[in-house]
């Protein structure tokens, strides 16, 4: 009998709920055409709801571009994601895509996703999530500032590839995944935007499918394997790049001759210490030994900080802010107005064009200007084995010092900016605060 009386008191219980349901759609009718007595009952079939799944609902943007019912590359099996088949005739496919998406093919030559990632699983550091949080935040905000797609992956693609040869599969799925997208610009983690200004000069790139931080004369006479650096690189959305990353896959540890190219890496670069073949170490033999005229097709970018060496950064934050402060003082008033954040980036413009003066010409170690990307490379925060080399200390006070330096050009929009560089706590900007102070 118990089980009959909890059947019938669901029973009930449903159909109580059904019909006080039904009532409330009622009553939003009733109230609807109340508050709106210039509609008349005879188009109720043609309103929109607030929950409704038609094009005018709120939830949904009417730009969203429509899928071609044309085939493409998506619909051939053999096309796959994986870094362990080579993809074949890509410019053709890739060109065929965006014939059938016009809205994409425009602007095509400019599009650059960014792409990057961290471990799925907790970091061991105790302050490495906090960290990544911060550095992610800090990739978002450049992104939206200027406008680029930002892909964020978590996920250990080829479980052979861990480390930091997991972004090759990464790069390779973003390729496939992103066909409008001309440049793929990977960015490490613990890389930092610290200056939201910068535009990346792609004009300078356009013969050129791999653009690296590097340095000809390490490369070609030092043979080091620290000539360049792999954390931050652009790469061409095109046949060439992913014929190119295969070469330097076959160098990973998912290859069977992984231990041979240990050997021919710590043979051929002195400065190697560590026996096991490395993506960066890879990456320099590609390019010193010019296999398959990859050299002709990489650019070595040493003309402004695309990735800099923290420890040659963090100790001049400070002064670069102070010297910004100053331009901006006794620069024209409209650097001063404030703004909103959709109109940062003609604002940048001007601030760059104020930076074309003499005295601020110098971009490297001894320069005024903000440095693009500052890489917090050997500090590991998210598993806490940093190098030897340096100090907890160093890397923490550095990261929160180059995250504070970052995020103060992002919160000047929203009215605010830290209380110095150490400090994590905020203060709001008075009017006009270059002239009026902090």
């Amino acid at each position: 009998m118990a089980c009959c009386s909890s059947k019938s008191s669901s029973l009930i219980d449903g159909l109580i709920f059904t019909a006080g349901s039904f009532l409330s759609v009622l009553i939003f009718i009733g109230l609807y055409f109340f508050l709106s007595p210039s509609i008349s009952t005879g188009h109720l079939s043609s309103i929109s709801f607030p929950f409704s799944s038609s094009k005018s609902s709120f939830f949904l943007n009417s730009d969203i571009p429509n899928d071609s019912k044309d085939r493409t590359f998506y619909d051939d099996p053999a096309v796959t994601y994986t870094i362990n088949k080579p993809i074949r005739n890509w410019d053709k496919k890739r060109l065929n895509w965006l014939n059938h998406h016009s809205s994409f093919s425009s602007k095509t030559t400019e599009r650059v996703l960014m792409v990057s990632g961290s471990q799925p699983k907790p970091c061991r550091s105790s302050d490495g999530d906090r960290f990544l949080l911060r550095f992610l935040k800090n990739k978002m905000d450049y992104c939206r500032l200027h406008g680029l797609d930002l892909f964020y992956n978590t996920a250990l693609l080829n479980p052979d590839m861990p480390s930091f040869w997991a972004k090759i599969p990464v790069i390779r799925a973003a390729m496939l995944a992103h066909p409008e997208s001309e440049w793929i610009w990977w960015v490490d983690s613990d890389a930092i935007f610290t200056d939201m200004d910068f535009f990346l000069p792609l004009d300078r790139y356009k013969n050129y499918n791999l653009v690296v931080n590097g340095w000809p004369d390490l490369v070609y006479k030092s043979k080091s394997w620290t000539s360049l650096n792999a954390g931050v690189f652009l790469i061409r959305n095109c046949q060439w790049a992913l014929d190119f990353m295969d070469e330097w896959a076959s160098m990973g540890p998912q290859s069977p001759d992984y231990d041979r190219w240990g050997k021919i890496q710590t043979s051929t670069f002195k400065d190697k210490l560590f026996p096991q073949s490395d993506d960066q170490s890879g990456l320099v033999y590609l390019i010193l030994t010019g296999k398959d005229n990859f050299r002709e097709k990489i650019y070595l970018e040493n003309e402004y900080y695309f990735q800099g060496y923290w420890l040659d950064i963090v100790g001049r934050l400070a002064n670069i802010s102070a010297k910004y402060e100053k331009m901006e003082k006794n620069g024209p008033a409209m650097l001063r107005r404030r703004h909103a954040e959709k109109n940062f980036l003609s604002y940048a413009k001007e601030r760059m064009k104020q930076l074309e003066v003499k005295e601020w010409t110098f971009t490297g170690q001894n320069g005024l200007k903000r440095p693009f990307v500052t890489h917090f490379t050997g500090c590991q925060p998210c598993s806490g084995d940093r190098n030897k080399i340096y100090s907890t200390s160093s890397c923490v006070e550095g990261m929160n010092k180059a995250l504070n330096f970052a995020d103060d050009q992002v919160l000047r929009a929203y009215g605010f900016r830290h209380d110095g560089l150490e400090n994590e706590d905020v203060k709001p900007l008075p009017f006009d605060y270059e002239r009026c102070g902090r």
